[in-house]
């Protein structure tokens, strides 16, 4: 029997399997601060504009760029460059660090809902970018574990 495929290396995913790989927990959408003297991330609860709050999905996600230039792609190649920012409970970053999904993971519990059971989405508890000026992001760090 062959292994399912979110257990195959990432780079032998396809791009459909490659985005059955996200979780939804909607944490990569969260607005962080890097400090330019050491490098240390944070993250806050401010999310992009076009997640929305109670899917934890992105609004626009296929044209994304067109309002949100800025958004990172990540992409098997570029995982590496991206995986110190992203939540330890990253199922990219779980992969590309050869760890399984959790149990909660849509793919293992056969349930888009089981992120948001399991409380590790950010479901209920971000506040839009464009309701909070970017000099008060600090106010709203979090740990985003």
């Amino acid at each position: 029997m062959s292994k399912p495929f979110w257990e195959k290396p990432l780079t032998a995913l396809s791009p459909k399997e490659w985005e059955a790989l996200c979780d939804g927990c909607g944490k990569c959408c969260l607005n962080k601060l890097e400090d330019e003297d050491t490098g240390q991330v944070v993250t806050t609860r401010v999310a992009c504009r076009l997640l929305d709050g109670e899917t934890c999905q992105c609004s626009q996600y296929d044209i994304r760029h067109q309002f949100v230039p800025e958004c990172i792609v990540l992409t098997p190649k570029t995982i590496e460059d991206h995986i110190y920012w992203l939540p330890r409970t990253c199922a990219y970053k779980l992969r590309a660090q050869g760890a399984p999904l959790s149990d909660w993971h849509p793919l293992i519990s056969g349930s888009a809902q089981t992120v948001h059971d399991a409380g590790v989405s950010v479901q209920g508890w971000t506040v839009p970018e464009n309701e909070i000026h970017e000099d008060e992001w600090e106010d709203h760090i979090i740990d985003p574990e």
